[in-house]
């Protein structure tokens, strides 16, 4: 793990950066190097990976403390980074919400698994629910655990 400082009107242009992109600053900063680097398609697969299960670990931590909204969010970036990873085994990229959605309409077209959109959606929902705070706290505890579903199913496609 590499820790850097920054000059504050960088890590205001890399949060504003964030923001518009709807990703977090590790996954930017993974992007930006990715591109600059030119890392082959395995390593951001296994970065990727490590990012889901970092996720999920403070998901885990979040829903302990009972801060739900913050659960919801790790769980929508565990879901994501692990759909990545899945994506960069095949070679692609997903760089919007669009393409992270199209990516799995195609997996259930691949595989036929009805229960990939589902979980998806429910995914979609727990990030909605970052912004809104709408959900009550048995349905995020209910929506994390298929989002552990999810993870769990498309981690199997990543070996």
């Amino acid at each position: 793990m590499i820790s850097i400082t920054l000059p504050s009107k960088i890590e205001k242009r890399l949060r504003e950066e964030c923001e518009r992109k709807g990703v977090s600053d590790e996954e930017l900063i993974l992007e930006a190097l990715s591109e600059f680097l030119n890392i082959d398609p395995e390593t951001k697969a296994e970065a990727h990976i490590a990012l889901s299960e970092k996720y999920a670990r403070e998901m885990d931590e979040f829903l302990e403390r009972g801060d739900y909204v913050q659960a919801s969010e790790k769980a929508w970036g565990a879901a994501s980074q692990i759909l990545k990873a899945v994506a960069s085994k095949r070679g692609e990229e997903l760089k919007s919400h669009g393409e992270l959605h199209k990516f799995v309409s195609k997996l259930r077209e691949e595989t036929g698994d009805q229960e990939i959109r589902r979980l998806w959606q429910v995914a979609t929902s727990l990030h909605q629910n970052f912004y809104e705070n709408w959900l009550p706290e048995e349905i995020v505890r209910e929506s994390i655990e298929d989002v552990r579903r999810f993870v769990e199913k498309l981690r199997e496609w990543c070996r």
